[in-house]
Order: C-alpha cells, then sequence, then structure tokens
C-alpha cells in the first residue's frame, strides 16, 4: 500500500483556504498551517518538514491533490511513495513475472505452545535484579511466560528445562562474580555441567570500565552457554555505569527474538518486527487462542503554555523558557518535550528513553513523574482559559544541564547499601521446571507490591529530607532494604545486615517527614508504609537512646507526619508518667492544654496564667499545634545532638 506525506513549504500565507477544505489534516496558525497530529503516523504536530511522516490510511489522494492545487503560493507539498510532487504520479509498465508468495506474517500469527523464559539475574549491588525485573515485566507483551529467579535460586541442571533463557550479570571486584553467582558459576565449570543444545540465550553485562576486567563476568556466562551448545539469538551486550539505555534496548530486541521462537523451538525471523511493533502498541497479538488489543486513545487539542527549565553549565545561567503551543491532550510530557526539541530549540537537554524508563524521571507543576507515563492532560493547572505547565529537574540531584541530573547519588547509596538477595536454605516443591520453593500469596503479593517502583530515583527525590542531607541513604534504598527483611527467602545474616544499614546513622533515623513521600502518588503510598515499618522497627530495637533521644522519638510522633507540634504531648510524653502526674498538681499541664502559654498575645492570656500558680515567669514560644518550619532541619540537629552528646 502506497504511504503518502504531506507537508508545508516556506512561505504559507495563512489563507485557511486548505483547513476549510481539509480540517481533518490542516491547521492554520497565526504563522503558518501544521499538519495535525491526528492526521499523521507520528502523532507531532508541526508543518511536517522536514520529518515527512505519513499520514495515517483512509484519505483520499486525488482529493489532497485537489487541495494542494489550490493552494494560491504552492507550498502545499504531496508525496506518494517516494514521488514529491503536487501532480500524481504517472503510471508505470508493468512487467509481468512468476513471484513465488509465502503466506505473509501478521499480527494475527498465533503463539501458542511453550513460551516459557527463564531470567537469571546476578546482582551485587541491585542494579542487574533491576534489569532482570523489568524484563519479566515486559515479557507479556511479547507473548513470554516469564520466570525471574536470581543465580543462587537455582540448579545448573534446571536450566535444560528452558527453551529461551536471558542472562543479566554484573561484575564485582576485579572481574569476579557477584555473591549470589558464584555458587552456580562454580556448578557451571564442574564435571556434572548440563549441554544445552535446545537453548536460545542472551546475556547483558553490567561493569564499570573504570576497572581492568570491564564486564567479565557477563562475558564468562556468554561463553559457556555457547560452549555448552545454546544458540545465542541476539549478540551480548556491555553496560558502563549508566547502563540504562543499553540495557533497555537489549531488552526489547532480546525478548522479541524470544517471542519469535515458537513452541517448537523454531526461531522465525519475520516475526522480530511483528512483535516489537505489537509491544510498541499496536494492533493485537494472539496467545493460546485469545486476542487483546490496546486502543489508541487521542484527545482534543489544548493551547499549553510550557515553561520549561534550562541550565547552561559553562555560563552557569538558569531560568525557564515559555513556549505556547497547541497538542493534542493524550501527549505524553516526554513527546511534548521532543516536539519542542525538534521543532523550538534543539539545545534543550533532556533525558530521553522509553515510558517505563526510570532515569527520564522529572517534576511537572511540582509533581514528581515518569515523562513518558504522564499526559499532559494529567498534570496541567489550569487558570482561568490558560493551561500551564512548569517542567523542572528532580530536586536532591545536581543538575547536568537543562533537566538533566546527575544520578550517582541514588547509585552510590545503593551499592554502598548491599541491598543484594541473600538466601536461606528453605522448604521447597517439586514443578516441572524445577525445585520452587513454598511462599503464601499473601506474602508474596505484598512483596511484589512494595518491590514493584518503577522509578527509585523519582522516589529518592521525593523526600525533603534528601536535598538537605546528601548521606542520607534516601527512601527507595531503604524501602528496598525493609522489603528484602520482610521476605522470608532472605537469611538470617542477610536480615540483620540490612537492618544494621537501616538502623545506622543516614538510614530511617535520618528521614525527617514520610509525608512528603507519602505524597508521591500510589507508589509514594506503598513506599511511605515500609518506611514508617522500618522506623516502627528501629525505635523497638535501638529507640533514640541518645541523651536527647526522647525529644527525638516524640518530635517524629508530634511533627513528621504533619509538620504541627503540640508541647503538650511532647512536654508530658518526655517527662513520663510520674512528671506529667507532678506537672498536672502544679497545673503547668492544664495551662499548656488550655493554651495559657504566654505567648506575647492578648494580655487575658498572661492574666490568666498568673492567676494559676505556680505562675510562669517570662514568655514560653508558641507552640501548641504551631507548623514547624523547616522541621527535617530540626530532627537533623536533635539526631547531630545525640550522636555528638
Amino acid at each position: 500500500m502506497s504511504e503518502i506525506v504531506v507537508w508545508i513549504d516556506e512561505g504559507c500565507i495563512t489563507c485557511d483556504a486548505c483547513e476549510d477544505e481539509l480540517p481533518e489534516v490542516f491547521k492554520v496558525t497565526d504563522d503558518t498551517c501544521f499538519i495535525v497530529a491526528e492526521s499523521r503516523t507520528d502523532g507531532l504536530f508541526d508543518t511536517n518538514s522536514p520529518s515527512k511522516s505519513s499520514l495515517k490510511p483512509g484519505f483520499d489522494l486525488d482529493f489532497l491533490n485537489e487541495v494542494a492545487g489550490e493552494c494560491p503560493v504552492d507550498v502545499i507539498m504531496v508525496e506518494v511513495s517516494g514521488a514529491s510532487s503536487t501532480e500524481p504520479p504517472a503510471e508505470e509498465e508493468m512487467v509481468e513475472e512468476t513471484v513465488e508468495v509465502s503466506e505473509p506474517v501478521t499480527s494475527e500469527m498465533p503463539l501458542d505452545g511453550d513460551r516459557s523464559l527463564l531470567v537469571l539475574s546476578g546482582s551485587q549491588s541491585g542494579n542487574s535484579e533491576g534489569v532482570a525485573a523489568k524484563v519479566g515485566k515486559d515479557a507479556g507483551d511479547y507473548g513470554l511466560e516469564a520466570t525471574v529467579k536470581g543465580m543462587d535460586e537455582i540448579q545448573i541442571g534446571d536450566l535444560t528445562g528452558y527453551k529461551r533463557i536471558l542472562v543479566i550479570c554484573s561484575t564485582w571486584g576485579e572481574g569476579e562474580m557477584p555473591d549470589n553467582a558464584e555458587d552456580l558459576w562454580q556448578a557451571a565449570n564442574g564435571s556434572g555441567s548440563p549441554k544445552l543444545p535446545d537453548t536460545h540465550f542472551s546475556v547483558c553485562s553490567l561493569g564499570d570500565s573504570s576497572y581492568e576486567f570491564f564486564c567479565q563476568s557477563g562475558m564468562d556466562w556468554d561463553g559457556w552457554f555457547e560452549s555448552a551448545g545454546a544458540n545465542r539469538i541476539t549478540p551480548r551486550v556491555d553496560c558502563d555505569v549508566d547502563y540504562d539505555a543499553p540495557a533497555n534496548a537489549w531488552v526489547a530486541d532480546a525478548l522479541a527474538h524470544m517471542g519469535a521462537i515458537g513452541g517448537d523451538g523454531i526461531f522465525n525471523e519475520e516475526m522480530v518486527s511483528v512483535l516489537k511493533e505489537k509491544a510498541a502498541g499496536g494492533g493485537k497479538i494472539v496467545t493460546a487462542g485469545s486476542a487483546f488489543e490496546i486502543p489508541e486513545l487521542i484527545t482534543s487539542e489544548i493551547q499549553v503554555n510550557a515553561r520549561v527549565f534550562r541550565y547552561d553549565p559553562s555560563s552557569g545561567e538558569s531560568g525557564h523558557d515559555i513556549w505556547r503551543c497547541s497538542v493534542p491532550g493524550s501527549l505524553s510530557v516526554l513527546q511534548l518535550l521532543r516536539m519542542l526539541k525538534s521543532t523550538e530549540d534543539g539545545s534543550l537537554t533532556f533525558r530521553d528513553g522509553d515510558c517505563d524508563d526510570s532515569t527520564t524521571a522529572l517534576s511537572a507543576n511540582g509533581r514528581n513523574i515518569l515523562p513518558g507515563r504522564t499526559a499532559i492532560s494529567e498534570v496541567l493547572n489550569f487558570k482561568g482559559s490558560e493551561a500551564n505547565l512548569r517542567i523542572d529537574p528532580l530536586s536532591g540531584f545536581d543538575v547536568i544541564r537543562d533537566l538533566a541530573v546527575d544520578h550517582s547519588d541514588y547509585q552510590i547509596h545503593l551499592a554502598n547499601s548491599k541491598p543484594w538477595m541473600r538466601s536461606a536454605t528453605r522448604e521447597g516443591t517439586n514443578f516441572a521446571q524445577g525445585v520452587i520453593g513454598n511462599m503464601d500469596a499473601a506474602t508474596a503479593s505484598m512483596l511484589h507490591c512494595r518491590g514493584d517502583i518503577p522509578s527509585p530515583h523519582l522516589i529518592h527525590s521525593s523526600s525533603d529530607t534528601v536535598q538537605h542531607n546528601r548521606s542520607y541513604l534516601g527512601p527507595s534504598v531503604i524501602a528496598k532494604l525493609w522489603v528484602r527483611c520482610q521476605d522470608p527467602r532472605s537469611s538470617v545474616d542477610g536480615r540483620k545486615s540490612h537492618l544494621d544499614t537501616i538502623n545506622g546513622e543516614f538510614g530511617i533515623k535520618a528521614e525527617a517527614d514520610i509525608s512528603s513521600v507519602n505524597r508521591a502518588g500510589n507508589v509514594g503510598s506503598i513506599v511511605a508504609s515500609s518506611l514508617l515499618e522500618a522506623k516502627t522497627k528501629s525505635l523497638q530495637e535501638s529507640g533514640f537512646n541518645g541523651r536527647h533521644g526522647k525529644h527525638v522519638w516524640w518530635f517524629s510522633e508530634t511533627v513528621k507526619m504533619s509538620g504541627l507540634l503540640n508541647e503538650t504531648v511532647l512536654a508530658g510524653a518526655t517527662l513520663g508518667p510520674f512528671g506529667m502526674a507532678k506537672n498536672a498538681i502544679t497545673g503547668v499541664l492544664p495551662r499548656m492544654a488550655l493554651g495559657f502559654t504566654r505567648t506575647g498575645g492578648p494580655m487575658i492570656r498572661d492574666l490568666q496564667a498568673l492567676a494559676i500558680p505556680p505562675a510562669s515567669i517570662g514568655k514560653m514560644p508558641k507552640m501548641i499545634n504551631s507548623p514547624v518550619e523547616n522541621h527535617h532541619e530540626v530532627v537533623a540537629l536533635f539526631n547531630a545532638f545525640d550522636r555528638r552528646f
């Protein structure tokens, strides 16, 4: 089928003639004419030059040429299958030839039989584990049923039961295997290692190029699978410290190739492009006899004032650029940034990636979001008829340029916390796929829910404490450690190590305001619950045992969750039951409860305070349900006092 491309050349006089005839394609503005997003396959809204996106099927070529011919300045250009002209292309001479036609590959091709995929992660700091989790999450889009396991959760002989295996392995130290992969690697190189002639595999290797043996562990596994007779379905990818973009590209490519392996173990190369298209949201895939279809949702156009943060590291200047644009409300924030970069300012810098790329997180109208997942209609701020969108980089991180920030703080804290799984021996059940440990459904659901954090960078930034205390581990790291502590598969030593980190100087005690994390959407609410449980456990085991410990404890109760301090509760709890009884007799607590605290307010308050002996001398600070400014800094001071004194 021929593709039709329509674009507007320079010299448009905005006469409205094209829009009057065909508003489905043309939109005339004050400056020029645009090709509307609803008519284009790329979904953008501009002159379509020089991108040359084709129109969606259903437009009449003859009518398009007629509209183009009526343009008084001849700036409407129509291109059909590569021919650039406002006239219909001449008919080519037909040549008869015999062509052997094979059965076409369509989106309706069934994917049945064995669709299992084993995903193995060898992880030291949790990075490989995170990539493996993404593979498991995305596998269903390619008609695959993924089983995600750490390398310490499987025996080497179990690999023979899989036609598809993906390996994500990081390198520790000078080319060494991560802790959870060492035993499996030793077994793989032992006398009883299996042969895998019917297995397809691919490896993603994570490492640090500053070390001599860059990505050595992944290279070793890649070589072992090849020596075992397995078929490499896609080339190995070696990722440096900034691994997100290459790892995400590997995930999409490897899953498409794995999905193209039929239940009989035969690879169908033509299916790769079909699966990639369907995973991107086009059409439907039939899996085991049932079909699903993802509809394309497009809302009406909105006039948006986009206010985008700009920072030039060379000059040190920062500010906001404002663009007024008309875009569909269904456009994602990431698509809007791409459009501004391609049509307005090519120097605009931001982290780009797929819709689930955790590193693309930014702030839109004060909300931390993943821009690829969030439509602009979800975050717009309306003032009268004006729709405003302010886009800023994540707080708590150093800005590199414009909206791009440096995530080193989070990555360093994650690595130093050693969040990898340390497993314990437990009972299991022998299934066809191998021995699988037992876990009740409620626990499994809880672990899955609390561990499913699309962007740990976003949650890290949601804490108000992070930007004031860069040594604080952050909510994402603590939540991850706490989930490890709740996992029945964790060993006693592993759980103790994680709790020690949580109870440490820069652990949960450094968090000043859990409520700020709680406000970060549904995921933030889940993480806040984990933080609160971790904080309770920390207080139960160690408490705030310094000289000012009780103040810190009760300051947490009265301030951290609300930002308000009730001096009656604080004083009573600090003094204990005997102190409370004594103060009740002397009249201090009743006066405080009734608000007679000598605040320098109305005179009647001073007189009332003096009338109930023994009267206070001088003025007490106003502290009854009063807002405490920068209370996270106050809590940090209490903690500092405890450490010093």
